[in-house]
């Protein structure tokens, strides 16, 4: 494990909030690097609101970002690496797709990555103590929910389409809202370098997955980490992946 002197950061600092638009609200880990760094997407509903991801879980997502708080919450697991399900624990059930259902059940450091990327290097700030890398670890939520290709998430007002999105991981999705042309992604495709080469990552349902999104008359996108980009400059990072990987 590599090792570097790395200061302690605030458990008050720990998450930052960004309003965007379309009642959509971006918390992240500001002391994780952006390659390592999750987006944790909050999306305001008129009867339920939604989150997709849950950062890594080192510091309590709940008591420390007073929004998600307000009202009911869908809490979506858009794959199961440890970087995204870390505080998938502190709400009531989790829904993911059934093909990772059984790592949201039994999250051990290996099936999630932790063990291959969780060190110093991750961080411009160490969490607060007495959080150590040696003690990292994921409970699994108090309830796992399946999701499948197709599905709607109903927040009262905005619908969002469960779209699989294999390669990246097996049970990997993303979702749509067609009413808004908005796109929350996961981590199949976000304005950086991407993970093709994990332990359950797959070229050819890559492939599959990106060509279905292209597909979409998409206006934002929302992505797993990095800053959200426009629709144009989605199709130009799937186009220039499927050249460059001749598939």
């Amino acid at each position: 494990m590599t090792r570097f002197h790395v200061s302690r950061a605030e458990a008050s600092n720990w998450y930052r909030t960004r309003h965007l638009a379309d009642g959509i609200t971006l918390i992240d880990e500001p002391a994780i690097k952006p390659f390592y760094r999750c987006n944790i997407w909050h999306v305001r509903g008129r009867e339920r609101d939604l989150v997709v991801d849950f950062g890594l879980g080192a510091v309590p997502l709940r008591q420390s970002v007073a929004l998600l708080a307000e009202q009911e919450i869908l809490a979506v697991a858009s794959h199961t690496h440890f970087d995204h399900i870390g505080a998938a624990h502190e709400f009531d059930s989790c829904l993911v797709h059934r093909d990772e259902a059984n790592i949201l059940r039994q999250p051990d450091n290996k099936r999630t990555l932790a063990s291959q990327f969780l060190d110093d290097s991750m961080f411009d700030a160490l969490p607060p103590e007495p959080y150590s890398h040696s003690g990292y670890h994921i409970p699994a939520p108090p309830e796992v929910r399946l999701l499948e290709d197709g599905d709607i998430l109903d927040l009262g007002d905005r619908r969002f389409s469960v779209i699989h999105t294999p390669g990246h991981s097996p049970g990997g999705i993303a979702l749509w809202e067609a009413k808004s042309a908005t796109l929350i992604s996961g981590d199949i495709i976000y304005d950086g370098e991407l993970i093709e080469d994990a332990y359950h990552s797959n070229l050819q349902d890559y492939a599959t997955s990106l060509r279905r999104l292209n597909a979409l008359p998409v206006r934002t996108v929302h992505g797993g980490h990095f800053p959200s980009f426009s629709g144009q400059r989605l199709h130009e990072l799937i186009d220039h992946w499927l050249r460059a990987h001749q598939l």
